[in-house]
C-alpha cells in the first residue's frame, strides 16, 4: 500500500496505523470513548491480509495478560482502552515493565472518577505519567493532539518500546479520539518472521526448538540483592530515556513573556487563544509537550528564565501543572486553568485566565 490521504477518526487512524505498522496482535475489550479501534480492527479484518491477530478478550485483565504473553514472544502487540479500562490493567502494566517488555497501550482518556462520564477528560495524567500500577517503573507516553498524530504515534511507540524494552503508552483524550480530520496513512510494513525476531529480540521466548530451552520472562525475582539491581538497571534505562526521547512543539515562544503549556485537545485550544492574545497585543507562546514522560523539564527550566509566568491549560483539575512547577523551581508564577466533567474550554476562556497573569 502507497501513501494515502483519508478522512477519519483519531481511533480509526490508530487502527489504520497499527495495521500498516505490522502488529501482530490486538486484545481489547471495549468501552466508550475508545471502541473504534477495536471495531475498526473487525471491520478491517487484517488476520486475512496481515495476519495480525485481533480478539476481544472477555475482560481488560485478560486483554493485558494476552498483551503480555505476545510481548513475551517478541511481537508486536498492543491494546487500548479508556480510563477504567486502563486502571484494571495496571498490575499487567506493571508486570510487563518489571519484565522489561515492549508493547503499545492505547488510552483514550474519560472524566472520572469511577465511571465517571463518556465526555473527553485528561486526568489519567497521574495515572500514566506518574507510573499507575504498583512499583517504580515508568511508561514512554505519548500525546496526540490532531488525528495525524495517532496514527503516527503508533509507530514511533511502538519503536520506543522495542528500543528500549518498555510499554509505551499513548494517552489521548475522548476529543482527539473522537474528532475527524484528514490523515496521511503510511505504507505497510511486513511482519517479523520468527527468524528476525530471534536475531532483534534474543530474549524472547519463542518455545523449545533445536534442543534449546525457551527463555523465562518473569518480573518476579526473591533475592532482594538481586532485585534491588534490576531496580538500579531500570532508573538507568529511564534516566536514558529522559536524556535522548524528549519530544515536544514550541508554537510562537520566541519572544514571548508568557506560555501556555497544554497537551492533546487543550494545546488545540490554546493555540487559538495564543492567536487572540496576540492580536490583543500580549506576548504569549505555546509550550506543547509531546512525550509527557520523558517530560520536557529541562526545557522549561530555560524558559523560566526568559517568561513572566506560565498557565497550563488541562481537562482535569490540575495534574501536568504540578509537573510544570516542578521544571521552573518556582522563578515565576504558574497558574493553573481546568475545566472538569467533560466540558472544554473556549479559546477566549483561556484568555481571560491568561489575563490574570499580566
Amino acid at each position: 500500500m502507497e501513501d494515502e490521504v483519508k478522512l477519519m477518526k483519531g481511533n480509526e487512524a490508530i487502527a489504520h496505523a497499527a495495521i500498516r505498522y505490522g502488529a501482530d496482535g490486538y486484545f481489547g475489550y471495549p468501552i466508550t470513548p475508545q471502541s473504534e479501534i477495536m471495531e475498526t480492527l473487525m471491520d478491517e479484518k487484517p488476520w486475512e491480509t496481515t495476519g495480525m491477530v485481533v480478539l476481544q478478550a472477555e475482560s481488560e485483565v485478560s486483554a493485558i495478560n494476552m498483551v503480555y504473553g505476545g510481548a513475551a514472544c517478541g511481537k508486536r502487540v498492543m491494546t487500548s482502552s479508556s480510563s477504567p479500562g486502563i486502571s484494571l490493567k495496571q498490575e499487567g502494566i506493571s508486570y510487563m515493565a518489571g519484565a522489561e517488555l515492549p508493547a503499545l497501550i492505547v488510552n483514550v482518556m474519560r472524566g472520572g472518577p469511577g465511571l465517571g462520564t463518556i465526555q473527553p477528560s485528561q486526568a489519567d495524567y497521574f495515572q500514566t505519567v506518574k507510573g499507575g500500577g504498583h512499583g517504580d517503573y515508568r511508561l514512554i507516553t505519548l500525546a496526540p493532539a490532531s488525528v495525524q498524530e495517532m496514527a503516527d504515534h503508533v509507530a514511533l511507540g511502538f519503536d520506543l518500546a522495542f528500543k528500549y524494552n518498555n510499554p509505551a503508552m499513548i494517552l489521548a483524550d475522548g476529543v482527539i479520539g473522537q474528532m475527524m480530520e484528514k490523515v496521511i496513512l503510511p505504507e505497510q510494513k511486513p511482519r517479523k518472521t520468527e527468524e528476525e525476531i530471534r536475531k532483534e529480540q534474543p530474549w524472547a521466548t519463542l518455545g523449545k526448538t533445536h534442543g534449546r530451552k525457551p527463555n523465562i520472562i518473569t518480573s518476579l525475582e526473591l533475592d532482594p540483592a538481586v532485585m534491588e539491581q534490576n531496580n538500579i538497571r531500570f532508573q538507568q534505562k529511564y534516566n536514558q530515556i529522559e536524556e535522548n526521547e524528549v519530544i515536544y512543539e514550541e508554537l510562537l515562544c520566541d519572544d514571548a513573556e508568557y506560555l501556555i503549556v497544554a497537551f492533546g485537545s487543550t494545546a488545540r485550544i490554546s493555540q487559538t487563544t495564543v492567536e487572540l492574545a496576540r492580536k490583543e497585543g500580549i506576548k504569549v507562546g505555546l509550550f506543547r509537550p509531546i512525550t509527557l514522560w520523558p517530560f520536557p523539564k529541562k526545557k522549561l527550566k530555560a524558559y523560566s528564565e526568559k517568561v513572566k509566568g506560565i498557565l497550563t491549560v488541562e481537562l482535569n483539575a490540575g495534574q501536568m501543572v504540578e509537573d510544570v512547577k516542578l521544571a521552573v523551581e518556582c522563578k515565576i508564577p504558574v497558574n493553573f486553568y481546568g475545566r472538569l466533567g467533560g466540558i472544554v474550554p473556549t479559546p477566549d476562556e483561556v484568555l481571560d485566565e491568561l489575563k490574570k497573569l499580566l
